[in-house]
């Protein structure tokens, strides 16, 4: 059966990257994969074709499609030029909330070539395995009322609205659950309920919810304690939960335990398993075009895509395994070039993972 997956590059270094996991995508299909693959524009460039960052069109397409892969939105081309409300990031959120993606699934995985490129210690780091859940769908992100105004002195004022209801963190919650049991067995739940009323309800439920799931070790953590913990011994983590604005901050923290943001991929499911598929890194506007970017975490989300949408784990493998050989060959691009082995750009980081899964 064939499946429709949706090519959003957007902006910056998006096009650059996913043209690169685009190579791996054709080579599945050529061996056998069933894979129709529709490409439409997002974010900035979408803007500048139809004026909308999110067009009725490339909704359309990403609710319709089975996956969907995105390479990033947003730069500063027009970060003066829009309205908050027509901002490229605004094409981010719309469709992480029409394909209801509220489970968001970040791996901080440290391969052992890339050891030297982290900038903790090697004994800190050798071995780091972590699986962030993120909740993506409510939180300070979306909650209402938001907005900027002026006070009644004429002063002005922002403010977001930070709300969860049971709910949604109790589906959050079980994600995180069900993943914990089919690795290590342990979750640490993030919140600071000992500030904010609604993280005293996030740990309730967990709470409840963890008597669903007696194999699993429950522990909790505030934010700022868990920000300290990710630095200073991160191996102690496997899974962790948190919400939407936590957990942003804190999977981009583990990130940089893994030597580059540009090595780590992410996913982002529905309560069916449909996903969108991404690098965690943004749009990099300042490499854009340079062929600098380092394509690895955008062809690492087509093996999350294989892996948790499109069920096929063998496939998944092979992906992962192709990027492992790239990296014992040496080949670095930028971001992960430590002065050894060979330094590379975008395509030809690509064509070498291509080259890998051939061999």
């Amino acid at each position: 059966m064939t499946k429709k997956i949706a090519i959003l590059p957007g902006d910056g270094i998006g096009p650059e990257i996913v043209n690169e996991a685009v190579k791996v995508l054709e080579v599945l299909r050529a061996n056998g994969l069933g894979l129709e693959l529709v490409e439409a524009p997002v974010g900035g460039a979408a803007y500048d074709l139809h004026g909308d960052s999110l067009p009725d069109e490339t909704l359309a397409l990403a609710k319709s499609a089975d996956a969907v892969l995105l390479g990033a939105v947003g730069g500063p081309k027009w970060d003066g030029l829009l309205d908050r409300s027509k901002r490229p990031e605004k094409a981010l959120l719309g469709l992480r909330s029409a394909m209801e993606l509220f489970s968001n699934l970040r791996p901080a995985i440290l391969y052992p070539q890339l050891a030297d490129a982290s900038t903790l210690k090697p004994e800190v780091v050798a071995g780091l395995d972590i699986m962030i859940v993120r909740e993506l769908t409510g939180g300070i992100y979306f909650g209402q009322p938001r907005g900027l105004d002026k006070t009644d002195t004429g002063e002005r004022r922002g403010y977001n609205t930070l709300v969860y209801t049971e709910s949604e963190i109790e589906r959050i919650a079980r994600s995180a659950f069900d993943i914990a049991m089919k690795r290590n067995r342990r979750l640490c739940s993030v919140d600071k309920a000992n500030v904010l009323d609604v993280m005293v309800l996030w740990r309730e439920v967990v709470n409840e919810v963890a008597g669903d799931y007696p194999e699993v070790t429950v522990s909790h953590m505030y934010v700022d304690n868990a920000a300290m913990q990710l630095v200073r011994a991160p191996k102690q983590f496997d899974v962790i939960v948190t919400g939407n604005m936590f957990g942003d901050i804190l999977s981009d923290a583990a990130a940089m335990l893994t030597g580059s943001i540009g090595m780590l991929p992410s996913a982002s499911l529905d309560k069916d398993g449909k996903g969108m598929y991404e690098p965690i890194h943004g749009s990099a506007p300042d490499i854009a075009g340079q062929g600098k970017a380092n394509p690895l975490a955008t062809i690492l989300s087509v093996a999350m895509m294989l892996r948790y949408t499109l069920e096929q784990p063998d496939l998944a493998d092979q992906v992962e395994q192709a990027v492992s050989r790239v990296l014992d060959q040496g080949l670095r691009t930028a971001d992960i070039y430590t002065g050894v082995g060979k330094e590379v750009g975008t395509s030809e980081m690509g064509d070498a993972v291509v080259a890998a899964m051939a061999s």
